[in-house]
């Protein structure tokens, strides 16, 4: 495991701005006073990443002719057949698949299927909440934002093909079964994690560790994850979805089984959603201040907008969201024009009559389930503009 033991200078750099930002997840968590046992496990986060991921990628950088190497090939096979179908499998891909192969005792299957079920039946209203005030939102600290333009990950004529890479895992990992080994979302999941693994060995010398921490590391990807479960059912909440407490720790259960699969340590695993909203708060809280790569960012992603099918309405259907999901200072950080909430405001009387009129009649669950997943296939398609439809390739 790579292990930096110094605090990057961007933790807690801009602690005040980031309590203002943070004051709903305060709320939620029910946080009176900052735990500062927990931000100074942040902080070492920051210079921490995944020891088994790190150990498969550096084997995956040999040479050719050293007999420790891990192939694509095989690591493909054993992605889709398991280790036990690779010939003579080398060390390193044997470790990682022994341990991944091996699902918790703690993981109930059918927790995560009604997790899958839930998200499905959020429909539009997830998809929305992930770009806007997940992944946008998110780039209103320094740090990710800044790897992404780094490595030419969603930015400038990439950008239309990351965010349909990041919505085809979303749904891999949101359908029914899609978890089960081998499934398409536990093979999606996992060439995520080697992606990350090979992205920390290749930018190893290159990156500013003494600002930033180590280039994907335990403390950004417990907040990755949290953008994905909290995150997520604070928004669709805010757009009219009601979320019953079973349906709530079905999500975080997903979810939780998510980031143990992409190598988040144990410590920033939760399943209960309040708890979640108390490390998010204090995740908020050890980010630095927003950077040029943010604007960057989210203007790139407003401009993939304009081109899609009825390009024009999507960019001010979202702008509206995004004023009253970030508000018009955040707005105005990211260079983004503010918009009244026209769009919120239509949300909440469609999802009132969709989900608390029409979702509670015989059989209503299950057509918002099916609703649901026919609009995650139309978003796709959109993004994709085709039928072809896969992950980014792992790097050479």
């Amino acid at each position: 495991m790579v292990e930096v033991a110094a605090f990057p200078s961007r933790f807690r750099a801009a602690e005040e701005r980031n309590r203002r930002l943070g004051r709903v997840l305060r709320y939620l968590g029910r946080v009176d006073e900052v735990d500062e046992a927990l931000m100074d496990r942040l902080g070492r986060a920051f210079g921490r990443t995944d020891e088994l991921g790190d150990r498969l990628a550096a084997a995956m950088r040999r040479r050719p002719t050293d007999p420790d190497r891990v192939t694509m090939a095989q690591l493909r096979t054993a992605l889709t057949h398991g280790v036990a179908a690779v010939d003579d499998p080398p060390t390193a891909l044997r470790e990682f698949f022994a341990v991944v192969e091996q699902t918790p005792s703690w993981v109930d299957p059918e927790l995560l299927d009604r997790g899958a079920r839930a998200f499905r039946r959020f429909g539009r209203n997830a998809a929305d909440v992930l770009l806007q005030l997940s992944l946008i939102g998110g780039y209103r600290f320094g740090g990710p934002p800044d790897l992404l333009v780094a490595t030419g990950g969603l930015t400038g004529d990439g950008t239309r093909r990351r965010l349909a890479e990041t919505q085809a895992w979303a749904v891999a990992v949101t359908t029914p079964g899609g978890l089960a080994p081998h499934a398409e979302g536990w093979r999606a999941t996992l060439h995520v994690r080697v992606m990350h693994a090979m992205v920390n060995q290749a930018l190893l010398g290159r990156w500013d560790v003494a600002r930033w921490g180590l280039p994907i590391n335990q403390a950004d990807q417990a907040g990755t994850l949290g953008l994905f479960d909290g995150a997520a059912l604070i928004g669709v909440r805010a757009l009219g979805v009601p979320v019953s407490p079973e349906d709530s720790r079905a999500v975080m259960h997903l979810w939780k089984y998510v980031g143990w699969l992409m190598g988040v340590q144990p410590e920033w695993l939760v399943d209960d959603e309040r708890e979640r909203h108390r490390i998010n708060y204090h995740v908020v809280l050890a980010q630095g201040a927003i950077t040029e790569a943010g604007p960057r960012l989210a203007q790139d992603i407003v401009a993939v907008l304009r081109t899609l099918p009825h390009g024009r309405w999507k960019v001010e259907r979202n702008l509206s969201m995004l004023s009253v999901f970030l508000g018009r200072r955040s707005m105005r950080e990211l260079g983004l024009p503010w918009r009244p909430g026209w769009a919120f405001a239509m949300l909440w009387l469609v999802n009132t009559l969709r989900y608390r009129v029409l979702g509670r009649l015989p059989g209503g669950r299950d057509r918002l389930e099916r609703s649901g997943a026919a609009v995650a296939q139309r978003i796709l398609a959109e993004y994709y503009g085709s039928d072809e439809r896969a992950l980014a390739p792992l790097p050479d």
